[in-house]
């Protein structure tokens, strides 16, 4: 089959990490914040700085978590004990 190939630089680009959540920036206004970023991210790269991750919020995380199936029954309700983390 040979047809349209998709870009490979396209496929490769990381996901965008930041997000607005208020108000409606102008083209000139995101450009201008993402100049921004950039250079601080360069001049810490340039510096040799680790990167900073997030902190792990555990009680989300737990929530998420998958469980087994529970189901009625003898001895179900201590069977139960210990799915969410406890």
């Amino acid at each position: 089959m040979t047809g349209p190939q998709p870009d490979a630089t396209a496929m490769d680009a990381p996901a965008p990490v930041v997000r607005i959540t208020a108000g409606s920036p102008t083209d000139e206004e995101l450009a201008a914040a993402q100049a921004v970023i950039a250079a601080v991210l360069a001049e810490q790269a340039a510096i040799g700085a680790a990167r900073v991750l997030p902190p792990v919020d555990h009680w989300s995380r737990a929530a998420r978590a998958p469980r087994a199936a529970v189901y009625p029954g003898p001895g179900a309700w201590s069977a139960s004990r210990g799915q969410r983390g406890c």
